[in-house]
């Protein structure tokens, strides 16, 4: 298995603060992305991936663009969104823009897609969230089609027929495709069904108790005799020298971002001692490079993983800090953990 995991990272591009404490534009915040993209590419980091929000604390709305900047910088790193929302976008724009990323980027291109725990953007682009369920699926549908056919003749319910369409640019190399799965069996088996690749958004609590979900995964692909594909694990962490500088540093911003979703959401403000045992024995991969390595090898063990994407960026860490725990992360944490999954 060691030979055949991979190692990424994953941001929202979250609003960070400046050198005087300061929230920095949005426009800033961007162009340091681009520069942390750069950086996972010369440390050995295998994937970035981008989210898309359309909110005041994230600073990234059109991924594929961010990716296609850091294509144009880089060699090796392979580039994807975490997440795409599908439900409220048009599947043939996101196959067109993708599919364009990956030629440029000569097949680095990957797409994550997800249904949006966040949804700013259905009323944004004028889409009905009673509609939830049903716009990811027949949107899924139509884009699985559109990467499998080059001349796609198809019909939902919820926009025109296509018929004998193609549609460009064409793809010369594989798009690699996954489902964001946030615990919904039903979503497992989706990605089984359409013969996907399957990435667990695991944010809390402790990484075993996903493993009926992989399970799961394993049945639905044996019931309807499609190859297993990688299965991967999105969760959050932060790396420093040493295990106190990881978690002194993580706190106040991990608890920022946490309390303004509870605001949003109804959820208690985040206690220290909540975060101290996310961090030990929960979801939160955050301490030194032995720590955080150690605690990666354990989940990839336990659910049989192809990709562990560290999800390095949470609530308004300076850039600065982001970079160090980038490096960090491809100098020290990905040696580590292929030297214990060979041990």
């Amino acid at each position: 298995m060691s030979n055949l995991l991979e190692l990424g990272l994953d941001t929202f591009g979250d609003i960070t603060e400046g050198p005087d404490g300061k929230l920095l534009h949005e426009a800033e915040v961007l162009r340091n992305l681009i520069a942390q993209g750069v950086l996972a590419d010369e440390v050995g980091i295998d994937f970035l991936g981008v989210g898309e929000h359309h909110r005041a604390d994230f600073a990234v709305s059109s991924p594929e663009i961010v990716l296609s900047n850091i294509a144009a910088k880089t060699s090796r790193l392979r580039l994807g969104t975490a997440v795409t929302v599908l439900s409220s976008d048009d599947p043939i724009r996101v196959f067109q823009r993708f599919s364009t990323l990956n030629a440029l980027s000569d097949g680095r291109a990957e797409i994550i897609l997800g249904r949006g725990s966040f949804t700013e953007s259905f009323p944004l682009f004028g889409y009905d969230l009673n509609l939830y369920e049903e716009l990811f699926e027949q949107k899924l549908d139509l884009l699985s089609t559109l990467i499998r056919d080059e001349v796609v003749t198809w019909e939902g319910q919820l926009r025109p027929p296509l018929k004998k369409q193609r549609v460009f640019p064409r793809l010369d190399k594989e798009l690699v495709t996954w489902i964001g799965v946030g615990g919904s069996p039903d979503s497992v088996v989706r990605s089984a069904t359409y013969d996907m690749r399957m990435m667990l958004a695991i944010i809390g609590g402790d990484p075993a108790r996903f493993k009926p979900l992989v399970d799961l995964y394993h049945r639905a692909c044996d019931q309807l005799e499609h190859k297993v594909k990688p299965l991967g694990v999105h969760s959050p962490g932060h790396v420093a020298e040493t295990d106190e500088e990881a978690l002194e540093q993580l706190w106040p911003h991990f608890k920022a971002f946490h309390d303004q979703l509870g605001r949003e959401r109804g959820w208690a403000q985040m206690g220290k001692d909540a975060f101290l045992n996310e961090a030990r024995h929960g979801s939160l991969y955050a301490g030194s490079p032995e720590t955080v390595a150690k605690r990666i090898v354990s989940t990839v063990k336990t659910l049989g993983l192809s990709r562990f994407d560290l999800k390095y960026a949470t609530g308004p860490m300076p850039h600065g800090t982001l970079m160090k725990s980038i490096e960090l992360y491809g100098t020290s944490v990905i040696p580590l953990v292929r030297d214990m999954m060979n041990s």
